[in-house]
Order: structure tokens, then C-alpha cells, then sequence
């Protein structure tokens, strides 16, 4: 970069190159994944971060609608107000060069939700689940009353109810093209439906012994016709099924308790925990069991892989949401491909991570395809963790405890960053801004809180639910948020 540059992106920010005064040092920028980006250069201590904004930019030669917003790191201390700031604390070496760690942020913003604008009687037992669809413009629940409905969400009405199952409707899940929607029950059966039209697609699915407990889809980069769907239960067994014929294709043995969580990864792989304390993974071809991941001292609840946001949404792209839907009917090949690039845009920043949350109040964060060992022992919960989730970029792990608190953990190395404190009760689920830079949080204490990652501090309290919210999801066009529990009413919360 020639100095003509990097003198005008200073004096842009009112920098006098000249001044006596000011202290001065050797910089570098630097990627998350380690790459060096140009030569040392000089730069004034006292510099903001929109000075380093511009500068980074016109490094990596990014001009008008190219512009990335970045957040910067120097000794893993994020740089907020200025340099100087983030430096007091540190020894300054003004003879060695900084390294100044940038990462790319989302380049569209999503709005805290503020208020409800509806709230959606219907069931007639407690909402288990919700969930939105993965360009979230559906949204499907299922519930105690044995029903699973979808909601207009543009007028906030009832659209379907489905009536199949015998038991709670326990979870529910959409296929990755958002045309398909499982749904298990308590009794042991998965059925598949049209969002559509609300009926039921093929005959319902059966074979486990005891209750479903998680449903997971195989991912669109891998197979864009969304066939396959697998199923884990109670009764320690995951099968995998043809959603369409309405058979068993392979089943999964090896768990000696029920399993708890399954998540279908980016490399075709199967991850799945159990009761047994155990993570294992399976290849769902042939039904191989690659590794066991052995570490946890009790049951562990929840699984979350870093890819899970690009794969829950597929071939839509959140950066393309606009506030007027438009029907895309493009093929097959296309939306596989677009999947496929938004998969390849996060493995780019490491092979795929796993995140355990367990009864052991502890979360271990792994390299599953790479080493048997954890990458790292995540503790500070004091009661069991009963959610986590990776944030869309991949860059943060969100984990949700009985202790009634939120922890951010770094996602990459699994360093501890905050704790989110508001909640007076437990914490049984979050959701993540498609942006990365808010959280929302569903407690026992019937409210949602609403959490800012730039101040790490409550933005918004949401009072408004009769009981305990058990299910809580936030759209990922951003738009939305939809909440549900013991109460009977689905909530849609909007900015």
C-alpha cells in the first residue's frame, strides 16, 4: 500500500501526520486465520477504530459497496474507542511490531425485536417448539395438545392445524429448501408434512420404541432434494429415514442411554450425545461409528457445530433478505451451489467445531473429525447447561444454564469472554440475530431478554408471557422473533 494512501485514510480521521506530540508504533494487520496483510506501518497510538476501519479496507484495496465493517483485536482484547485505550493496561514496545487481529463483521444489521404484535392463541396445551422457516417466512410449532400448526406470519394468523399425532408433539424441524417439516412425538412417531397445504407427506414414520427426542435433516450442499432425515430417541437408537417412501434406510446402535441431541454436520457426518456421556460420531452411508468423544461426567443435553446456521438456512442467504417476499423458484443445481458457498464461507475459517453442554454444568469444545481430545474444558456454569449455540459467523458460543445465566465463549479457542445476568430463573433457550450481534433468551421467569454482544448487557426486557417459555426463535430474514411455552400462546415479537 503506498504511503499516499495510508496518509489520506489518516488524515481522514483528522490524524496529523507531523504532530510532535504523539506517540507512534510499528502496526500490522493480521487475519483470524493468521494471514498478514501488507508490511508494518506507522501509525499514531491514539488512532479510532474507524481510523483502522479505513485503513484495513484500503489494504485489503475494498472500495464503496465493498466496504467491510471490521472488529479489531490486539493481545485478544478487542480494540472499542481507540487504540491508546486498549493499550493502557499493556507494556507499550514501540521498537516491536503490533499485531492488530481484524475480523469481519455481517454487513447488514438486524434490529432488536421491541415489542409483540401478536399474540397467537390456538393450542390448547403448552407450545414445546417453534420455529421458523429457513428463509423465515413459516413458522411451524408443536405442542402437548398433540397438534403441530403453521402460522401466517405476514398477517400473524393461523394457517394449518395437523392433526396426526397421538401424543405431545415434542420437537419439529425443517427441511433445508423450507418445502418439507418433520415433526416426532411422544409416543415414537415422526411425521412429515406440507407447509403448504398442512397435509401429511406419506405415511408417518415408525420404529422407535420409546419417544423421539431430536430430528435433524441431512444438509442441502450434500443432497439438494432434501430426502433424508434422521431421528433420535429415548431409546437409544438414531435411525435415519426416506421421507418420502416412508422407510427406514439405516439405524444407528452404540448408545447404551437415551440419545439427547443429534446434528447432521457439513461433512455428511452424524454427531450425536447421549445419557451415556458420550459423543459419537457415525458415517450415515453405511452406519460406521467413526469416534467416540469421551469426557463429560454426566448426561450430556445439547449439541451445536459451527456450520449449523448455514445449514439450518440452506441456500438462503440472510445478507438477500428484504422486507417484501418474493417466491424464488430456481433449481435445484443453483440452490445447492449457493448452500454449498455459504458452507465452504465458514469451514474457510477452520474444519468443523462442536460444542457439548452437559448435566456436569460444564460445555467441552471439540475438533471432532480431527482428535479424540476436547479443544477445551468450558467451566463457570453452576447448574446444568441446557442450550448452546454457535452465533451465525461461528466466532462465539452462547450457552443458556438452570443457573438462570448466559455465557459467551470465544469459538474458537473456548475462552470464556462474559456473563449475561438478568434472568431470576432458569434459562431453557436462545436464538441468535443472523447477524451475530444479538441474542434472545427464553427463562422460567416468563419474560425474553433481548442481549447486546457489543456491550455484552441486557437491550431489551420482554415481558408479556403468562408462564415459562419453553421455545424461543428468531428468523433468520432478522425480522422476527417467536416465543412459546407453558401459557398456550405463540408471541411474534418485532423492532
Amino acid at each position: 500500500m503506498n504511503m499516499n494512501i495510508h496518509s489520506r485514510c489518516l488524515l481522514t480521521q483528522g490524524v496529523k501526520m507531523g504532530s510532535e506530540d504523539k506517540v507512534h508504533l510499528l502496526a500490522q494487520f493480521k487475519s483470524e486465520t493468521g494471514d498478514m496483510v501488507g508490511s508494518p506501518f506507522d501509525l499514531p497510538v491514539d488512532i479510532s477504530v474507524q481510523g483502522l476501519q479505513m485503513i484495513c479496507n484500503a489494504l485489503l484495496q475494498k472500495e464503496g459497496d465493498e466496504v467491510t465493517p471490521y472488529t479489531f483485536f490486539v493481545n485478544e482484547k478487542e480494540v472499542v474507542n481507540n487504540l491508546e485505550f486498549t493499550l493502557k493496561e499493556d507494556k507499550l514496545d514501540t521498537e516491536k511490531v503490533l499485531e492488530i487481529i481484524y475480523q469481519p463483521q455481517a454487513v447488514f444489521r438486524v434490529r432488536a425485536v421491541t415489542r409483540c404484535t401478536s399474540s397467537m392463541p390456538g393450542h390448547a396445551e403448552a407450545v414445546i417448539s417453534a420455529l421458523f422457516s429457513p428463509d423465515g417466512r413459516s413458522l411451524a410449532s408443536g405442542s402437548g395438545d398433540t397438534t403441530v400448526r403453521f402460522w401466517d406470519i405476514n398477517t400473524e394468523t393461523p394457517h394449518h392445524t395437523c392433526k396426526s399425532h397421538k401424543h405431545w408433539v415434542l420437537c419439529v424441524a425443517w427441511s433445508p429448501d423450507g418445502r418439507k417439516l418433520a415433526s416426532a412425538d411422544k409416543n415414537g412417531m415422526i411425521c412429515i408434512w406440507d407447509p403448504d397445504t398442512g397435509k401429511q407427506i406419506g405415511k408417518p414414520l415408525t420404529g422407535h420404541k420409546q419417544w423421539v427426542t431430536f430430528l435433524a435433516w441431512e444438509p442441502m450442499h450434500l443432497n439438494p432434494n432434501c430426502r433424508k432425515v434422521a431421528s433420535s430417541s429415548k431409546d437409544g437408537d438414531i435411525k435415519i429415514w426416506d421421507a418420502i417412501l416412508g422407510n427406514i434406510l439405516i439405524t444407528l446402535s452404540g448408545h447404551k442411554l437415551s440419545v439427547t441431541c443429534i446434528r447432521w454436520g457439513a461433512n455428511g457426518l452424524i454427531y450425536s450425545s447421549s445419557q451415556d456421556r458420550t459423543i459419537k460420531l457415525w458415517r450415515p452411508e453405511d452406519g460406521i461409528l467413526c469416534r467416540t468423544l469421551e469426557g463429560h461426567a454426566h448426561w450430556v443435553n445439547s449439541l451445536a457445530l459451527s456450520t449449523d446456521y448455514v445449514l439450518r438456512t440452506g441456500a438462503f442467504d440472510p445478507r438477500e433478505a428484504s422486507l417484501v417476499y418474493t417466491q424464488v423458484d430456481e433449481p435445484l443445481e443453483v440452490l445447492q451451489k449457493k448452500a454449498q458457498t455459504r458452507v465452504d464461507s465458514i469451514l474457510s475459517l477452520g474444519p468443523e467445531r462442536l460444542v457439548s453442554g452437559s448435566d456436569d454444568f460444564t460445555l467441552f469444545l471439540w475438533s471432532p473429525t480431527q482428535d479424540k481430545k476436547p479443544r477445551a474444558r468450558l467451566t463457570g456454569h453452576q447448574q446444568l447447561v441446557n442450550d448452546v449455540k454457535f452465533s451465525p459467523d461461528s466466532r462465539i458460543i452462547a450457552s443458556a444454564s438452570f443457573d438462570k445465566s448466559i455465557k459467551l465463549w470465544d469459538g474458537f479457542t473456548g475462552k470464556f469472554l462474559s456473563s449475561l445476568r438478568g434472568h431470576v430463573q432458569s434459562v431453557y433457550q436462545i436464538a441468535w440475530s443472523a447477524d451475530s450481534r444479538l441474542l434472545v433468551s427464553g427463562s422460567a421467569d416468563s419474560t425474553l431478554k433481548v442481549w447486546s454482544l457489543k456491550t455484552k448487557k441486557i437491550e431489551l426486557d420482554l415481558p408479556g408471557h403468562a408462564d415459562e417459555i419453553y421455545a424461543v426463535d428468531w428468523s433468520p430474514d432478522g425480522q422476527r422473533v417467536v416465543s412459546g411455552g407453558k401459557d398456550k400462546v405463540i408471541k411474534i415479537w418485532r423492532h
